[in-house]
């Protein structure tokens, strides 16, 4: 494995009822706090209340700003850096999924910016400084809730992009597996997907001596599965819900790549689909993981015969494709681009070159690829399914 250095500065609460806490924590932001959320989903699940009532008693100042993205835009991070520095908050509360929590630690890092914080997206060394940032996590996915990690859309330029720096690490995260019972079938599909997709995409590296590693990744894998198979039965499944709440944060909270560096190339490719037709990026991710596979298992196919025959009893490559396809549909996820409404081939090469436009001409670390590999994949993931 290669030399390391870890750290993790967010204080992670998590069990049952911790969403309680959240007047112990909430001064710590600050005395007027920007309460940042999406579309409403929290104001039908009784969370938004509850929220009001914690800043009650911990004597704290909200500022509301509703109304983040699924996929968040930078033209709404800009809205709220405005309304933040215009109410002269000390801090954010940002409750809600990824998308929640990617915008609101681009407003963090960005609110002493003097420039665009779309510039800090594309060179976040431009970050000195940042506001406090708190988190409470209605749904779990990305993993955003103990990372410095973030990914915002510019839908003026199609570009999608992921960026992270230290200062954009929560100060705490608060993670109540009874808050995310509401989410609703599809999104928790998705989010099942998303963490799968993080752990492939740290189990497929070049590093040596990584069993450690490699036994976390593919037992995690086993792991969000199980649980996936059960919450689809039953949304209401607290053990199912907590167990995909913390495989979640495991999956991409740096555990996972001590020591090795995976491959993001997956992530990079369906960055290109969801920037362009806004689509949720858990379904980008079912449709692009299995044609990437077959575009690059054939070049470097040990590992995924490793895998294969861990999580499906098989080291064909084939039939370990297709038994993680089969997986995934059962769950309710796509597996083909024209499930999700994209045919017109014709953008493929457009596509191709936004996933590789940020690292210069080539997108992937375990498999370099480049936009005409993308454009072939592309074409892989629109193929009929047998």
């Amino acid at each position: 494995m290669e030399r390391f250095v870890y750290r993790n500065p967010t204080e992670l609460v998590f069990g049952r009822g911790s969403v309680d806490l959240l007047s112990e924590y909430l001064p710590r932001l600050g005395r007027k706090v920007l309460f940042v959320y999406g579309k409403g989903s929290i104001r039908k699940i009784g969370l938004y209340d509850r929220v009001l009532v914690a800043a009650r008693t911990a004597g704290v100042e909200l500022v509301e700003f509703p109304g983040i993205e699924p996929n968040p835009r930078v033209s709404t991070v800009r809205r709220a850096r405005e309304e933040a520095r215009r109410a002269g908050v000390e801090g954010i509360l940002a409750v809600g999924g990824g998308s929640v929590i990617d915008a609101a630690k681009l407003i963090a890092v960005s609110h002493s910016y003097p420039g665009d914080p779309w510039e800090i997206v594309r060179e976040p060394l431009r970050v000195t400084s940042a506001l406090p940032l708190g988190v409470v996590l209605t749904h779990a996915a990305t993993g955003s809730e103990m990372n410095a990690n973030s990914v915002i859309t510019n839908e003026e330029t199609d570009e999608k992009l992921g960026w992270a720096h230290p200062l954009a690490y929560p100060l705490f995260s608060i993670l109540d597996p009874h808050i995310t019972r509401s989410a609703p079938r599809d999104q928790t599909v998705y989010g099942v997907v998303d963490m799968m997709a993080h752990v492939l995409e740290q189990y497929f590296h070049d590093a040596r001596n990584t069993p450690i590693q490699d036994a976390w990744q593919v037992s995690l894998l086993k792991e969000i599965l199980a649980a996936g198979r059960k919450v689809v039965e039953n949304l209401d499944d607290l053990d199912a819900r907590e167990t995909l709440l913390l495989a979640g944060t495991l999956a991409l909270n740096g555990t996972l790549s001590l020591g090795l560096r995976g491959d993001w190339g997956v992530h990079a490719i369906e960055h290109a689909l969801s920037a362009v037709y806004d689509i949720p990026h858990g379904a980008g991710l079912s449709v692009v993981y299995p044609a990437w596979m077959r575009y690059v298992a054939p070049r470097k196919p040990e590992r995924f015969r490793r895998l294969f025959l861990e999580l499906f009893g098989t080291e064909d490559l084939e039939a370990g494709i297709r038994a993680l396809e089969k997986a995934w549909r059962e769950l309710g996820a796509p597996v083909r681009l024209w499930q999700l409404g994209i045919a017109d081939e014709a953008r493929f090469p457009y596509l191709a070159q936004k996933a590789v436009a940020k690292e210069g001409a080539t997108t992937g670390r375990f498999a370099v690829l480049t936009a005409e590999d993308v454009e072939a994949i592309y074409r892989l993931a629109a193929m009929p399914l047998e």
